[in-house]
């Protein structure tokens, strides 16, 4: 009898690969964990598509399918992760495959996706009142799903401990989240340990600090919508160590400082204020993503000045501080992967 638990990912043109392949790597790295310790697989890989044979990826490499999904029991598979990719649209229109994940639901313990495969899943209406995320480039479409509770900022939502079902039903940020995810997945099947040795062989963290805004950069908005801002908007990033207080940005852009704040609020979405933060957070973080300047530095730099300043904002929209964020990011400690 074989007693692995079945891992399948479904594929379809233009998937893209990394959600696939990385969290399949982490099962199939758990599997040469236990081999290691004289212990038997615990997975077992499927891939399943329209049909079976060769999908074409986004980036134009193939998976080979093992079958199609429409052919497969449902209770057979322990774990279904559904990935993104460009070709995540025409799939959120493919009504023969949504009956399917429908019906299929009730008979698979854990029903998941990674990136903006839960646009996919949302359109089975299995995600209904759950907390859910994706990609960050792709939040605001999902919250289109008015029946959905969107978290913009997690790696997944995946616990088995809440008892709200999102042991079951569940969806990972973008990409590299999927990763996340299978860790997570992995240590409720084979305990903390067996993941953890799974996250030191693949060079990653257990639990990564921080969500989901870390990875996503702040973009400059294009001159034509926010055309009585511009020149404005282009000159604070070259200027971060300058007096950019209300009164004087109003000053630069000619105008009082209450039409200001309303002309941001109305094309930006927020205050001069909470803008010049964010433009001094992306400065720091390219900073120290590159191993630039010490702490201090940066902190003076981008017009933090203090420290303890750098460290309260990175804590704010991060949820790590500035020396976590540039041994996680920084080029030196990159390269120092290297020689390990």
């Amino acid at each position: 009898m074989d007693d692995r638990k079945c891992i399948a990912a479904l594929i379809y043109p233009d998937f893209m690969s990394l959600d696939v392949v990385g969290p399949l790597q982490v099962f199939a790295s758990a599997n040469v964990e236990r081999n290691r310790q004289g212990l038997s697989d615990a997975y077992r890989l499927l891939m399943l598509a329209d049909q079976a044979g060769p999908v074409n990826s986004s980036a134009g490499m193939r998976l080979i399918a093992d079958a199609a999904w429409r052919d497969v029991n449902p209770a057979s598979l322990d774990t279904l992760l559904i990935p993104g990719g460009f070709g995540e649209t025409r799939q959120s229109e493919n009504q023969p495959l949504l009956s399917w994940l429908q019906q299929a639901e009730p008979h698979i313990r854990r029903l998941g996706s990674v990136c903006s495969g839960a646009l996919i899943l949302a359109r089975t209406g299995l995600l209904d009142g759950r907390r859910v995320t994706t990609h960050w480039a792709d939040i605001d479409t999902l919250r289109q799903h008015h029946e959905l509770l969107v978290d913009s900022d997690c790696l997944h939502t995946y616990d088995p401990a809440a008892g709200d079902g999102s042991e079951h039903l569940f969806t990972s940020a973008g990409v590299t989240a999927g990763i996340d995810l299978a860790l997570a997945l992995v240590e409720a099947d084979l305990g903390r340990s067996m993941a953890l040795a799974v996250a030191r062989r693949l060079v990653m963290f257990l639990r990564r600090p921080g969500g989901q805004a870390q990875f996503s950069a702040l973009l400059a908005p294009e001159p034509s919508r926010t055309p009585r801002l511009a020149e404005l908007l282009e000159w604070i990033p070259t200027n971060l160590g300058s007096d950019l207080s209300l009164e004087a940005l109003a000053s630069k852009a000619q105008m009082t400082p209450r039409t200001l704040s309303r002309v941001f609020a109305r094309e930006l979405g927020t205050g001069p204020a909470g803008y010049v933060e964010r433009v001094r957070l992306e400065a720091a973080r390219s900073l120290l993503q590159d191993a630039q300047a010490s702490i201090s530095t940066v902190a003076r730099l981008t017009g933090f000045g203090h420290p303890e300043n750098l460290r309260r904002v990175f804590h704010k929209h991060l949820s790590i501080s500035p020396q976590q964020y540039a041994e996680r990011f920084g080029r030196e400690f990159h390269l120092s992967l290297i020689h390990i």
